[in-house]
């Protein structure tokens, strides 16, 4: 038996997986490859920031 012989008659394996499966894989080992974001600031109430400008302004 000759080697293309034997390469024609070797199964192929192909694995199928479609294009949104890959990409929601890659974005899943993308959030848990990268460290945890800090928290935002908490602004401060409404109220209490127009009372603190209405003093700098007297």
């Amino acid at each position: 038996m000759s080697v293309s012989q034997y390469e024609e008659r070797r199964p192929v394996a192909v694995a199928v997986v479609s294009m949104r499966e890959l990409l929601a894989s890659c974005a899943a080992a993308d959030a848990v490859s990268r460290p945890p974001r800090m928290p935002e600031p908490v602004a401060a109430p409404a109220g209490r920031g127009r009372a603190e400008q209405g003093r700098k302004a007297a």
